[in-house]
């Protein structure tokens, strides 16, 4: 009999077996491959990133606030496409390796080395883009309202408390991992960008954290604040809180756990429990 062809979405059954299956297939990766598309990842989320910051510069005096947010969410998901249909190494993505490892199919070492590779990958290339946007001196266009924007935004992350931090990265990354979770299901390169925008879009708007992003957000801030001065005293805001040990205590450690957190539970320790979990047979003793 002839296999029947099918051109529709895979359904949720089979999204879960290309998650186990990609989850195995990310931890068997080779070590500089792992790392060098991290690299790329983290370098991918800080174009989305800047394309946010140059959107949201001078924005709220033209739209309500909730308008400016959906915009800088939007333009966000650059990021995220890149590293989908580009091909990379997301940490906040890699979180469903547990749907993997949850049934034995990866090792628990195997987990934690794609993690650290990964997470440590993704900030090297977050930095590095920040580095080039700031010497670009981007941020001094529109008359300075990028820079301007970019210092706001840098300088609210660190005065986040720690418990509100974890909670922001826990809603961030359900929506995140969701985001990826779909794209299991698409058949296309426009099925996969579509399936990323509604996710992400929503969780910029609603102002959650992700790790990755604030490795190009507030390094970014940084690097204006301690290497344009004049620039950053002109914004006339209160940068005192805006330091390194602020942004890897107060923002960059919470957001991490919680973005593990809810990733790794609400999203694929729930999907592997509905879809891949050995169901008890009923005539066993």
């Amino acid at each position: 009999m002839a296999t029947e062809l099918r051109i529709d979405a895979l359904l949720p059954q089979e999204m879960a077996t290309r998650a186990e299956y990609l989850g195995v297939r990310k931890a068997e990766m080779p070590l500089l491959t792992m790392f060098s598309l991290a690299i790329l990842a983290g370098a991918f989320i800080g174009l989305g990133a800047m394309f946010a910051t140059t959107t949201a510069a001078e924005t709220a005096s033209v739209f309500p606030y909730g308008v400016v947010r959906v915009l800088t969410g939007f333009v966000f998901c650059l990021g995220l496409v890149l590293v989908i249909v580009g091909g990379a190494e997301l940490f906040t993505g890699n979180n469903l390796i547990i749907m993997a490892w949850a049934g034995g199919k990866v090792s628990t070492s195997a987990l934690l080395r794609n993690w650290f590779i990964v997470y440590i990958g993704n900030f090297v290339g977050s930095i590095a883009m920040a580095l080039l946007v700031f010497a670009s001196r981007q941020y001094l266009f529109g008359n300075g309202s990028v820079g301007y924007t970019a210092l706001g935004i840098a300088n609210s992350k660190v005065q986040l408390g720690f418990s509100q931090a974890v909670a922001l990265g826990v809603l961030c990354n359900i929506l995140v991992c969701l985001a990826v979770w779909l794209t299991f299901s698409a058949r296309s390169t426009i099925d996969k960008i579509a399936a990323i925008l509604f996710p992400i879009t929503a969780f910029v708007a609603a102002g959650f954290e992700h790790s990755i992003a604030n490795m190009y957000f507030v390094p970014m801030g940084l690097l204006i604040k301690n290497y344009a001065p004049l620039f950053a005293a002109a914004s006339n805001i209160d940068l005192t809180n805006l330091t390194w040990s602020a942004f890897l205590i107060n923002n960059l450690l919470p957001v991490t756990i919680g973005n593990i957190f809810g990733g790794s539970v609400f999203v694929a320790a729930v999907y592997w429990s509905i879809f891949l979990r050995r169901k008890p047979n009923s005539l066993e003793r």
